[in-house]
């Protein structure tokens, strides 16, 4: 059994990390929390969310689960620091855990690459000026953003309760110019679920926050990241 242990704030859509288990054989994703309070799609929140003081802690008490990798599973949390910067914040977690870490953010870039695309457009939960920071780190990654749409979602709570349809509804109303590839940033909105129904609706590659969080701590800990029903991300090719 490979274990990959998330450190997630709040609780808005832990549960996917349990679905995705069910998914995946020989893979466990326990859940370490690393913030209890509201999870605000506002920068200056996000900055504090992904800190070093609130990522340590975590990240040493998921070293006692003994696990293969650790990731900081938070988009936003994580790409508000910029590329150096969430470099920087996976180095904090490493240290702290002993084992192999990165997080959602570093995990879509490296996906991104996995699947051989260049071109992507975003859909996102957020306000514009968070949306503009994910756009600017994946172009720092050397990613072209084709399209970006923002939602105006408030925080991780309200994503946390939207529905498959509202997040079908995201993927089909999506600008994606001559993208290759789909991007949904958000680990609070639950997609696991409605992966084939999201690549079926739009005819590409679709990369979730959950998904891309679990797959690239499965590569990192050694595991073939291989699964039905997880979209093209999961097929092993």
């Amino acid at each position: 059994m490979v274990t990959v242990a998330m450190l997630y704030p709040g609780h808005s859509a832990e549960d996917e990390f349990s679905t995705l288990q069910s998914r995946i054989r020989n893979a466990a994703f326990p859940v370490i929390h690393t913030w209890e309070g509201a999870t605000e799609h506002d920068v200056e929140a996000l900055l504090e969310i992904g800190s070093r003081q609130r990522l340590v802690p975590p990240a040493r008490a998921a070293a006692q689960l003994h696990p293969d990798a650790v990731m900081w599973a938070c988009t936003s949390g994580s790409f508000v620091y910029g590329w150096d910067g969430s470099s920087d914040q996976a180095h904090w977690v490493e240290e702290a855990a002993g084992v192999s870490s990165s997080s959602t953010s570093l995990a879509f870039v490296a996906a991104a690459h996995h699947l051989g695309v260049q071109s992507v457009a975003v859909a996102a939960t957020y306000p514009h000026d968070v949306t503009a920071e994910f756009v600017r780190y994946l172009g720092d990654a050397g990613l072209t953003v084709a399209a970006a749409s923002a939602h105006d979602v408030p925080s991780g709570e309200d994503a946390g309760a939207l529905g498959p349809d509202w997040v079908l509804n995201l993927a089909r109303t999506a600008e994606l110019g001559d993208a290759k590839c789909l991007l949904l940033p958000d680990t609070a909105l639950h997609t696991i679920e409605v992966l084939p129904d999201l690549e079926a609706a739009i005819g590409m590659p679709v990369l979730t926050a959950n998904q891309v969080t679990a797959w690239y701590g499965l590569i990192l800990a050694g595991h073939p990241a291989t699964a039905d029903g997880l979209g093209a991300l999961f097929q092993g090719r």
